[in-house]
């Protein structure tokens, strides 16, 4: 589009079909939906600096107007809808227009400067220098009145704050046709009459298009309006200039009464009566002929420039819009959504504690925990099972922990994705990446940390060495040690990854994170059952099971703990007896009377695991599994990208948006 200082919004004939009806999952699936006519031969214009209402009854096609200007609507649409002579196309409604829907989800715990800042970032080029975006963001915020809760988290905004805080995340890329759908919904009289006044003061100001559906216009806002156009199930009753409509209905024979808001009375006027059936036929009729009359002596009221009657004039800035200078790149986009990550979790405040504490706290505490119930736990033979019930209930911590971590967080960022992604800001697997590079580190941070607690609290490493194998360990010193250590915690790292990473993947089409959670959960549960070796040994297995054991991250990174627990340790065992006293547990003094089951560690693996026992292959080698594990997580990552380039049905994608 062609930067000039006037700008025309024009619509002409349009006519949209779309979905009449919710329908049921089925019919959403399939697509067999009942559809209809839904705005019928819609004409209007709007020029730069004037303020247009769409005002109707709920189902008369206000929303459904504002879809179809910004090319979001489904269905199909005929006639011309064009921006300066050039028709609207999304990637055009993308670069020079906005769209303030009724609902926009931002995330609590940033403040409202920062906010703005990050929105400036993702939409604004790096041809804008640093500084004009922070002049930009103190604009905005002192024309929407949010400078005195710069520093305040969103989610101690009041409404109005927050539905000016919403609009100023579009104006602050100064587009030329702002679109808001009801954004004085819910608001008492006073926030209503200030967001309409900032609105028009932006419009005239900077020479913009602001056009705005209301359900219940007040007669306060009047004068803020030059333009309005009333609906009624599609069909266009009035559209042109407000100071001429009640000359118009004036003519027709529908003058506004003394005492009445205009802008109410023509709505009600516009509004088919449901009341009863004798109602319902005379109104319709009614509308119908205003509608006809409209089409015929119409055009004079839609074309007429109104800004200026009966008004102050005022000091036009006649701008480039900063959506004339592109958009930012793929590097600035992803440096942007990671540095927001960290800043929400990061936050001083209880939204951002929120994050903080379940990335950061609730694993080692949890680890705490088991150091608790696990310390002093030295009898040997009870050692197996313990320590075998130890690596159990360290992956089953971890995945666990995982899955509530993501449901309870995840759902900002992606309401906030799916909202900025419609506006053309960034793609799904720019969003994914830009979330792994948040998650990896902070849950590393979380898993090896947690890790330290038993790993050095309970002396895993020392446990169950022999003296050979104690000096060749004290040998390698603490360099040998904290190797050991890392290779137990990527195992564990690698495990809560992709627990993270299977629960973002349902989340992407499941809405309420609880269900996710408890699918994520149920599926979590069967792995740990077929692969860990501790509720059921793997050579119990069936065949069919043992097998598809193999698709199973958990089976590899229990058999790796194990091993590395187990395999050539706890040589010459002693066990307490019923009569408490102590005997040797050797190859021939098993006896479960006497209080000996395992001779070893070795033996203790042997009857959960297949060693060298064919047909079956060796279920322990250190190297392949803990490889393995890790390539699990790997593989899920990058399917998560992918995934995220899926196009997903309409229906899924809305339910987080709106």
């Amino acid at each position: 589009m062609r930067v000039t200082s006037e700008y025309v919004l024009e619509l002409s004939n349009v006519f949209h079909s779309g979905q009449v009806e919710s329908g049921s999952f089925l019919q959403k699936v399939t697509g067999n939906l009942q559809t209809g006519v839904i705005l019928k031969d819609v004409t209007m214009e709007v020029h730069g600096g004037e303020v247009m209402a769409i005002l109707g009854s709920k189902g008369s096609g206000k929303k459904v107007l504002l879809d179809v200007i910004s090319r979001r609507a489904q269905g199909p649409t005929r006639g011309q809808i064009c921006l300066n002579g050039v028709p609207m196309s999304m990637r055009l409604f993308q670069e020079s227009c906005a769209f303030v829907t009724n609902k926009c989800d931002l995330l609590g715990s940033l403040t409202v400067a920062q906010t703005l800042n990050y929105a400036t970032q993702l939409t604004i080029g790096k041809k804008v220098s640093g500084f004009i975006k922070k002049s930009r963001v103190k604009q905005v915020m002192a024309d929407l009145a949010l400078l005195h809760v710069a520093n305040r988290p969103v989610g101690q905004l009041s409404d109005s704050e927050y539905k000016r805080l919403a609009i100023g995340i579009q104006l602050v890329r100064d587009p030329v046709v702002i679109l808001l759908d009801e954004p004085t919904v819910d608001l008492d009289p006073l926030h209503t009459y200030l967001i309409v006044s900032i609105l028009s003061n932006h419009a005239r100001k900077y020479n913009r298009i602001v056009v705005m559906t209301m359900e219940k216009p007040r007669s306060d806002i009047f004068p803020f309006l030059d333009r309005v156009t009333y609906l009624c199930l599609g069909d266009v009753v009035y559209s042109g200039s407000t100071r001429l409509m009640l000359d118009y209905f004036r003519s027709i024979g529908f003058a506004c009464p003394e005492m009445e808001n205009p802008l109410m009375y023509y709505l009600c006027l516009s509004t088919v009566d449901r009341r009863s059936r004798e109602r319902f036929i005379e109104s319709s009729s009614q509308i119908a002929a205003l509608v006809e009359r409209f089409r015929t002596d119409g055009a004079p009221f839609r074309r007429l420039v109104s800004v200026g009657l009966d008004t102050e004039p005022v000091d036009v800035q006649h701008r480039v819009p900063l959506t004339a200078y592109g958009s930012p790149g793929t590097f600035q986009t992803l440096t942007s959504l990671t540095r927001r990550h960290f800043q929400t979790t990061m936050s001083l405040n209880r939204h951002g504690f929120k994050h903080f504490a379940s990335r950061l706290l609730l694993l080692p505490c949890y680890f705490l925990l088991l150091w608790v119930f696990y310390f002093g736990q030295t009898d040997y033979q009870q050692s197996f099972t313990t320590r075998s019930g130890l690596i159990f209930n360290a992956l089953a911590g971890v995945s666990f922990l995982s899955i509530a971590t993501v449901a309870w967080t995840y759902p900002c960022f992606r309401t906030r994705y799916y909202q900025e992604s419609r506006e053309g800001h960034y793609s799904g697997p720019l969003f994914q990446m830009a979330y792994l590079l948040y998650s990896l580190p902070l849950s590393l941070i979380s898993v090896f940390s947690s890790t330290a607690i038993i790993f050095w609290g309970l002396q895993l490493a020392k446990s169950g060495l022999n003296t050979r194998q104690l000096l060749k360990y004290e040998e390698e010193g603490i360099a040998g040690e904290i190797l050991v250590w890392a290779r137990y915690s990527l195992i564990l790292w690698s495990v809560y990854v992709f627990m993270e990473q299977q629960t973002v993947a349902l989340l992407m089409v499941i809405r309420d994170s609880f269900t996710a959670a408890t699918i994520s959960v149920y599926l979590t549960v069967i792995y740990l059952l077929l692969g860990t070796s501790v509720m059921r040994a793997i050579t119990g297995l069936p065949d069919w099971l043992y097998y598809l054991s193999f698709i199973i991250q958990s089976r590899y990174a229990s058999a790796y703990l194990h091993e590395w627990q187990f395999k050539d340790k706890f040589e010459g065992l002693q066990s307490y007896t019923s009569a408490f006293k102590l005997r040797n547990c050797s190859s021939t003094n098993t006896s479960p009377s006497i209080g000996c089951r395992y001779t070893n560690g070795t033996h203790f693996l042997i009857e959960r695991y297949h060693i060298k026992h064919p047909p079956y292959a060796d279920d322990l080698n250190m190297e392949m599994n803990f490889g393995v594990s890790l390539a699990f997580t790997g593989i899920i990552c990058v399917l998560n990208l992918i995934l995220h380039t899926v196009p997903l049905p309409s229906f899924i994608k809305c339910k987080f948006r709106e």
